[in-house]
């Protein structure tokens, strides 16, 4: 047997180098390997190392404490494996095979399951569903199981010693292995293992101090600011009234009329019934081919080359004015940062009811661009963004402005869609593979789940009986989808991974109790632990930690107030939140409807402070203000681009305002002046045939790609708008 040396792993790791931290790949197998040959000191470099086999060796456990944090993919089949719990240090193994290892038991593979939270892939099968099973219902249950056995047998010493604990620890442990049951004969040993784990737990929740807000950060904050917890409004009739929905109603332009037989249930009258078109069969487990529509269908596409008039050269005057008020109270620039400038490249109609080239009447909701094909971000920029409106979501390449997927479903009206990447197992020893797909929902309810590399929209389900508002997906865990509908609950579902026949399983692991939700965030750096909501008529946060609290009609930990609230009167009512995102890991882009301002604000500082008793709420920690357009049009959605600090939002006349904002105050004090925007991207007026068509209509919704090449703009009349970022000379 070779010894384990540096050179050793640097001959048999690739990419070839001479550092061990720069190694992705490291093949140990069939080297006779016993867990003392294996140096902790010397593998703890491979601080990279995603992909490791260590296949056909004599290994009967796994180094403790070794921490791979880049490792995703473990080979440990054909060894003498007997004590997994080792393994509970690669947080973030995705896959692992323990084939032919006679001692494991499936005890032992739910133990694997459970240890390791990030797992979905386990001897080539997907085993996404079966492990948040275990994670969480199986836990659940244990746990009632566990706290009726405390209730009724057991309680604390009086007073609390350390001796008294210990021994009531070891005999509450004791009774809870002996008489808590549940699951099949098979698993008894894992059963055991897991409730002593969790009855510890449990017995230290008893007697560990509730955590409270001490940070010196937090009491600043409660030393310098005058915190108001305003109450709740007083529902109005409408509100009160059952029989009226709660659906939101974009107004209504002047010069459009609507039959209330036209009226859909989502945020605008002004969008006609669907037209019947061919229908493709997206159903559970059947595979429909969708259609090329580049190559199938006609996108009406718009000159750009327009001669600037007296009245468009004025605006881009004001526009520099703007930018030169705007250093009055603009934050310091950082030098790495600096802000871009954005052309117009492409107008498209893509989502015309028939492909007709007159349809102005289809409103486009949500769009967004494709991830980058891995977590490194080596698969180069993100240049396909999806659309949808009407009954298509459609796939564009930004740069030739060309449409490259087009799904249409009969009946549907589209009103969110979100990327996420799931593994896609391909069978035999063949390792799993990350594929993008694309979720898209709206007034029927139902996910529709597409594959578009491969041109498949492989699945269904249905998450709500009425219609869905918006969708989302966690960031870290990526088969982890939340759904909001008008149904007032948010719902998040496990959608697991797919094999090479699209075959997938859902499972529902937890309802969040919601008015209306328009929008939904997950802080950047802690995805799975909160998730705020903005409502018809409040900001809602929750907690989304499975496995603490009830997983079915949990209800808000807090509602998160705005100073604009002081303003409001009989005519204007500032609650309705119609847009949020994160613009770093601590700072909230929101907006809320009739303000012509767009907050940001800290997340932590607002989380750390104690909700009103009586109103649940908080007030966000103000950090600036940003001038945006004066209008009471709602629902006109901001977006913030993380990788260059900007906030981006459209309004009713077809601009759209752009902030650079590198360095926010994080002292929560404001100027007193609302920031000036960067630059207002006027409406680039296009023409067909030599004719300017229309004025600028309203901006729903707008995305931008991380590193803010692309920026797609989606407006109510049926039209995409492609902005490309100019590079600097």
């Amino acid at each position: 047997m070779e010894k384990i040396t540096e050179k050793l792993l640097l001959n048999k790791g690739s990419p070839k180098t001479n550092k061990l931290e720069q190694i992705k790949t490291l093949n140990l197998s069939k080297m006779g390997l016993k867990l003392q040959d294996l140096p902790v000191k010397l593998l703890s470099r491979l601080q990279s190392l995603e992909r490791w086999d260590l296949s056909g060796n004599r290994l009967q456990e796994f180094p403790k404490n070794l921490e791979l944090r880049s490792l995703r993919y473990l080979d440990l089949s054909d060894n003498q494996m007997e004590d997994v719990t080792t393994l509970e240090s690669l947080s973030a193994l995705e896959e692992l095979k323990m084939d032919d290892n006679f001692y494991i038991t499936v005890s032992d593979n739910y133990k694997l399951m459970v240890l390791l939270p990030n797992l979905r892939m386990y001897n080539s099968r997907d085993v996404t569903t079966t492990a948040n099973h275990l994670r969480y219902v199986y836990r659940d249950n244990l746990m009632t199981r566990i706290i009726a056995l405390w209730e009724k047998s057991f309680s604390l010493p009086d007073p609390v010693t350390a001796e008294k604990m210990s021994s009531l620890e070891k005999d509450f442990v004791s009774a809870a292995c002996h008489q808590v049951k549940f699951g099949p004969s098979s698993v008894s040993d894992f059963t055991k293992w897991r409730v002593k784990i969790l009855a510890e737990e449990y017995l230290c929740s008893l007697t560990k101090p509730k955590e409270d807000c001490g940070s010196q950060e937090c009491a600043e904050v409660k030393k310098n600011l005058d915190v108001s917890t305003p109450s709740k409004r007083k529902q109005t009739a409408a509100a009160i009234d059952t029989s009226i929905s709660l659906m939101p109603r974009k107004k209504s332009r002047s010069d459009v009329t609507v039959s209330p037989a036209e009226i859909s249930p989502r945020k605008s009258s002004l969008r006609p019934k669907p037209e019947t078109e061919a229908q493709i069969q997206i159903g559970p487990l059947k595979i429909a081919r969708a259609r090329s529509a580049h190559t199938k269908t006609q996108t009406s596409r718009w000159s750009l080359k327009v001669d600037q008039t007296k009245e468009e050269k004025t605006g881009v005057e004001q526009r520099d004015d703007l930018n030169t008020r705007r250093n009055a109270h603009m934050l310091p620039t950082a030098k790495t940062q600096q802000p871009v400038r954005l052309k117009p490249l492409h107008v498209l109609q893509c989502h015309s009811k028939q492909d007709s080239p007159e349809d102005f009447s289809t409103q486009l909701w949500a769009c967004a661009f494709q991830p980058f094909p891995d977590s490194s971000g080596s698969g180069g920029e993100s240049r396909l963004v999806a659309t949808c409106g009407g009954d298509s979501v459609c796939v564009i390449d930004c740069e030739t402005g060309m449409v490259m997927k087009k799904y249409k479903v009969q009946g549907e009206e589209f009103f969110s869609l979100a990327w996420s990447t799931v593994l896609m197992s391909r069978g035999g020893n063949a390792p799993a593979q990350p594929c993008s797909i694309l979720a898209a929902g709206g007034k029927r309810g139902l996910v529709k789940l597409i594959h578009p590399r491969n041109n498949v929209a492989y699945g269904e389900f249905r998450a709500s009986r009425k219609s869905l508002s918006v969708l989302r997906f966690n960031h870290q865990q990526e088969n982890f989808l939340f759904t909001g509908s008008y149904d007032n609950k948010i719902i998040m579902w496990d959608i697991g991974g797919v094999d090479s026949s699209y075959n997938f399983k859902v499972v529902q692991l937890l309802v969040l109790i919601s008015p209306t939700p328009l929008h939904i965030c997950l802080p950047p750096a802690s995805p799975g632990t909160h998730l705020l909501a903005a409502c018809e008529d409040c900001l809602l946060c929750y907690s989304t930690q499975l496995g603490t609290k009830s997983t079915s009609n949990r209800s808000k930990l807090m509602e998160i107030t705005f100073p604009i609230y002081k303003k409001e009167d009989k005519e204007h009512d500032y609650h309705t939140i119609d847009g949020l995102s994160f613009l770093t890991d601590d700072i909230v882009a929101s907006k809320n409807h009739m303000h012509s301002s767009i907050y940001l604000w800290s997340w932590s500082r607002t989380r750390c402070q104690r909700p009103g008793r009586t109103s649940g709420s908080v007030c966000a920690v103000i950090l600036a203000e940003l001038q945006w357009a004066d209008t009471d049009i709602p629902y006109l959605a901001l977006n913030a681009c993380l990788g260059r600090n900007y906030v981006v939002c459209g309004d009713d006349k077809g601009r759209i305002w752009t902030y650079h904002v590198p360095n926010v105050q994080k002292n929560g004090s404001q100027t007193g002046k609302p920031i000036l925007p960067t630059e207002v991207l006027e409406w680039p007026s296009p023409m067909k045939n030599g004719v300017r068509q229309m004025d600028g209509p309203s901006i729903n919704t707008v995305s931008m790609d991380p590193e803010l090449r692309y920026l797609a703009a989606l407006s109510d009349k049926n039209m995409v708008v492609i902005w490309k970022r100019e590079e600097l000379s």
